[in-house]
């Protein structure tokens, strides 16, 4: 019997995160911004706490507008260092606004989307793990998106972080092989 991914467990908000969106190739820019902003401020914190805040954070941070971010400055610090509805944490509010900068000059260069896809050719790897412990934390190719991120100024997207986003935003499948989102996500990879 083919079952879900372990770690989405049986709440119902982490099962529907898992079974509609973790692993589908997200190509848009906007949403990849907003996931790595996410998976920034997960650090040291479980998933399931960022994503029973993600609403939160979306009307705290003006929708993951980068334009809008780009242009905080202390006084929106402060307003979120108060806002007791999503994590407050100085280093990763600071690394978000200065991530906003950051995309945006990637935007108007080479565009965010295209410079992340360029890292596995366009087109989802396609992993076949048979169990938990066969999923890595980090890759070569993670470290190398990592550092190329970081060359490009963002904060908070170390290897581990940047894998943890590549495979939520499809650029590796890693939904087990038992998992029937394995093969339904798979065949998503060309589109």
């Amino acid at each position: 019997m083919d079952e879900r991914c372990w770690w989405c467990g049986a709440d119902p908000l982490y099962v529907a995160y898992h079974d509609t969106e973790w692993g589908i190739p997200e190509r848009d820019g906007r949403a990849l911004f907003e996931k790595l902003i996410l998976d920034g401020f997960q650090a040291g914190l479980a998933w399931i706490t960022i994503l029973r805040k993600r609403e939160a954070f979306r009307a705290a941070f003006a929708g993951f507008d980068p334009a809008v971010i780009a242009g905080w400055g202390e006084a929106e610090v402060a307003r979120l260092l108060a806002d007791r509805e999503i994590v407050r944490h100085r280093g990763k509010i600071e690394a978000a606004i200065g991530n906003a900068r950051a995309w945006l000059d990637l935007e108007a260069r080479d565009g965010f989307a295209p410079f992340l896809w360029r890292h596995v050719d366009g087109l989802p790897i396609q992993n076949r793990f048979a169990a938990p412990g066969d999923i890595p934390a980090e890759t070569p190719l993670s470290r190398q998106v990592s550092a190329d991120l970081r060359a490009a100024g963002f904060r908070f997207c170390g290897p581990t972080i940047t894998y943890a986003f590549m495979q939520a935003v499809g650029m590796v499948n890693d939904h087990l092989v038992t998992c029937p989102r394995h093969d339904e996500v798979a065949a998503l990879a060309g589109r």
